[in-house]
């Protein structure tokens, strides 16, 4: 056997060893780019049970196990369970609040910041395409004193919030810098918009993002003003 690697191996030797990667990567930014090296990449990690997870709102990709191998791995008990990563339950409330509070809100401002360069383009007499704003140029920040006055009786108080906040950054799903949480890689990535969205838009938790956003409305879009970050950098 060759010890050398094509490059689509490489890509998914990266991918299982980081966990995750940005889009800006170059390797990544080819495979984007270049149908038949995403194939190969796919197919590599197909042979393992697993498979390349992208979206166009989302800053990196991933990896996850594939929907036959899930059952192999975990089990019957596993895939019956609310979670496969050992997260507590108070810990995947965590999770769809902070999902709720930083996902929902961002997809609204890709999607009409989208539709306005759309709009301008029509305007223009050489049309260009413009790409989707990024996760970072338009992911909102939740501050951490807010989150825990809000859901910080419902989510254990401080001490378990805090172990909480903890075990999503390890896992990719935030990152937090002082008082301030923001995306984390993996966020808009392992969770479905599509099946999520829907339930807690018309569910429990739709009064208070109304409230939050009204109150994120009313406060200066920190994101317009400040300089943009690799949510990645920890």
């Amino acid at each position: 056997m060759s010890s050398s690697l094509d490059d689509a191996a490489v890509l998914a030797a990266e991918l299982l060893a980081r966990r995750w990667l940005p889009r800006q990567h170059p390797k990544v930014k080819r495979a984007l780019i270049d149908a038949d090296l995403w194939q190969a990449v796919q197919d590599r990690l197909a042979q393992v049970g697993l498979r390349l997870v992208d979206n166009i709102h989302a800053d990196h990709v991933t990896v996850a196990l594939m929907r036959p191998a899930e059952g192999a791995v975990f089990g019957e008990a596993g895939l019956n369970s609310h979670n496969n990563i050992d997260l507590p339950r108070d810990a995947v409330s965590l999770l769809i609040v902070l999902w709720s509070l930083i996902v929902l809100p961002k997809r609204e401002r890709q999607a009409a910041r989208a539709a306005s360069a759309e709009s301008d383009g029509q305007n223009e007499m050489f049309h260009t395409d413009r790409p989707l704003p990024t996760a970072a140029s338009v992911s909102p920040v939740v501050s951490y004193k807010t989150l825990l006055a809000d859901f910080g009786a419902q989510l254990g108080k401080k001490t378990r919030l805090d172990v909480n906040l903890r075990r999503l950054a390890n896992h990719g799903f935030i990152v937090q810098r002082g008082d301030d949480i923001t995306e984390g890689p993996v966020l808009d990535l392992l969770l479905d918009y599509d099946t999520l969205a829907p339930r807690i838009l018309e569910g429990a938790l739709s009064e208070l993002l109304v409230r939050a956003r009204a109150e994120a409305d009313a406060a200066p879009d920190a994101t317009e003003s400040a300089p943009s970050e690799d949510p990645s950098e920890v």
